[in-house]
């Protein structure tokens, strides 16, 4: 379902988090690689692996692919005209959650942290980790929220 007005929304991904599972990819490849290049050798060296145990890296790589396209391209918190929207890892269309700007009474932004705050005592309210953003993102989202309310 296309968004109406997806140029008033500022997305950001779980990029920070797609960096470790591209990585395991390309050690999962290299380690499959390895089981593939031995094969010929297997004749004057029989202790060495089959070469379909190379299946197994393989398929954990094909693994990792998927979880770290999945972290690039979809979205961990998205702030719309409506207020801000935060997308859980596991099943983000049943598990996501709206919260309304009108709610917001303050934001706390630190290097690892977001607090919003729905009151101003201060003691309700959510915490998000900003771990899963790209740390060149995390500048971009504190400047976006402490545009629209005050820290």
């Amino acid at each position: 379902m296309p968004v109406a007005e997806s140029q008033k929304e500022l997305r950001f991904t779980r990029a920070g988090q797609a960096v470790g599972f591209w990585m395991a990819a390309a050690v999962c490849i290299m380690a499959a690689l390895v089981f593939f290049l031995l094969a010929p050798h297997r004749a004057e060296n029989p202790g060495l692996p089959h070469p379909a145990w190379g299946l197994v890296p393989l398929a954990l790589a094909a693994v990792s692919v998927r979880i770290a396209w999945r972290c690039t391209k979809h979205a961990y918190i998205l702030l719309s005209p409506i207020g801000v929207e935060i997308f859980p890892f596991f099943r983000p269309e049943s598990g996501m959650q709206v919260i309304p700007w009108g709610q917001i009474v303050s934001a706390e932004i630190g290097h690892s942290l977001l607090t919003l705050h729905f009151s101003a005592e201060k003691n309700s309210g959510i915490h998000l980790s900003l771990a899963p953003v790209a740390k060149d993102r995390r500048d971009l989202l504190a400047k976006a929220i402490r545009g629209r309310i005050p820290s």
